[in-house]
């Protein structure tokens, strides 16, 4: 039953340095609870620069700010490379609090990153928990490698900072799946903070198929962002080059972060394959996902959603640099029956990952060897959401009656 939040307000923080994710869950989140909650209204703060060719649903828009770019070996640059990294770094840390300053929200949803990129939204969260804001992180299920994670938080300061600033830390992923902060030193309160929320559910909304969707059956080949996804497709086209017998078609999706002359070399060589049809990028996933007959991906967080609320048979091949994230993501997945996995040095013997793309479309999806998938995240979010505006409503009428 949907209920009125008049003049409600949530802030969202996605900070967006190398591919979609953030965004897109960010997304995700706020048209659930726009869907759920009449009068709410949801901006999203993110650095993405193709933030604005995704639809946004009413009351949910977003703000821009300049955008950084992480480099493969995880260190950052501004995308105007005129522009120094600290000066961008300004510009993003001002626009964040003015815009806090603006708008006012009752919630501030920060995405992933505890306290921004270089500590952008530290100044924010200060104001907002002065001014009685309720401060929530969001974490993936998986984050990175306890060592490399643990390393990059003790050297900032993270998790002091987090018992300081959080009122709660929301894990998209069910418990029994990965906890993000295994191995890590999680003082008692920030570990009382946590929230295992289940993975987050996706739709396809619209009625009319994409432009893109190809007839008939096909597999979806999927690289996110793309911007470090050059190897997943060259490996899936020699696959297709070396194995005349590999004849499902095949939609690959490069991402629009995949350098153009990469782009270029690829559009190329899967014209000369008949089998295959290569695009640069859709923003309507979700519907390429839904009607597929099996996705290979890289098994970011979201597509890995996707592949789980749409039970597609998916082969993941992870990325292992710079961070090991999908790697780990992939690796439990695929002990749970979930997915089949091939690590990346496999995936480059064109004859193994030829095998294993033939053998796909006919794989049991993921509900066939665990029925429980926890796809609960997003009702279980608007509940929690729908808590903490309820009472928020309720104490000027405490106060009043106080008087």
């Amino acid at each position: 039953m949907t209920r009125s939040f008049e003049q409600a307000r949530i802030l969202m923080y996605s900070h967006d340095t190398f591919g979609l994710g953030h965004l897109r869950r960010c997304r995700t989140i706020a048209h659930a609870l726009v869907e759920e909650y009449r009068g709410l209204n949801v901006l999203i703060i993110s650095g993405a620069t193709i933030a604005g060719a995704f639809d946004y649903r009413a009351r949910v828009d977003f703000v821009k700010i300049p955008s950084v770019i992480k480099l493969r070996n995880g260190e950052y640059t501004s995308l105007e490379r005129h522009i120094d990294l600290e000066d961008t770094l300004n510009m993003r840390r001002s626009i964040i609090r003015h815009t806090a300053e603006t708008f006012k929200p009752d919630i501030f949803i920060i995405d992933k990153e505890p306290m921004g990129l270089g500590g952008e939204v530290e100044e924010t969260l200060a104001y907002l928990k002065g001014r009685g804001t309720k401060l929530i992180l969001g974490l993936r299920e998986v984050m990175d490698a306890p060592h490399l994670l643990e390393a990059e938080w003790k050297r900032k300061d993270v998790m002091q900072k987090i018992e300081k600033f959080y009122d709660d830390i929301w894990v998209y992923g069910p418990p029994d799946f990965y906890d993000p902060l295994v191995g890590l030193d999680v003082p008692t309160p920030v570990r009382d903070k946590m929230n295992f929320v289940g993975f987050l559910q996706r739709s396809a909304p619209h009625q009319d198929r994409s432009l893109h969707q190809p007839d008939g059956d096909y597999i979806l080949v999927t690289t996110g962002g793309g911007g470090d996804g050059a190897d997943l497709v060259e490996d899936v086209i020699q696959a297709y080059q070396q194995d005349p017998t590999l004849t499902h078609k095949a939609l690959i999706v490069l991402g629009p972060y995949m350098p153009a002359e990469q782009r270029t070399t690829f559009a190329k060589k899967g014209a000369a394959i008949p089998y295959i049809e290569v695009i640069e990028f859709d923003t309507r996933m979700e519907e390429l996902i839904a009607s597929s007959k099996a996705v290979v991906a890289m098994g970011g967080y979201n597509t890995y959603c996707e592949i789980l609320s749409f039970d597609k048979p998916a082969l993941i091949i992870p990325r292992v640099m710079p961070r090991e994230e999908q790697l780990i993501r992939a690796t439990r997945a695929a002990e749970l029956g979930l997915i089949d996995m091939l690590r990346p040095e496999e995936s480059r013997d064109p004859k193994r990952l030829a095998a294993a793309l033939k053998a796909l479309p006919s794989r049991l999806p993921p509900s066939s060897n665990n029925a429980g998938l926890h796809l609960e995240g997003l009702s279980n979010i608007a509940r929690m959401v729908g808590c903490e505006l309820a009472r928020r409503e309720l104490i000027p009428a405490v106060t009043e009656e106080a008087r």
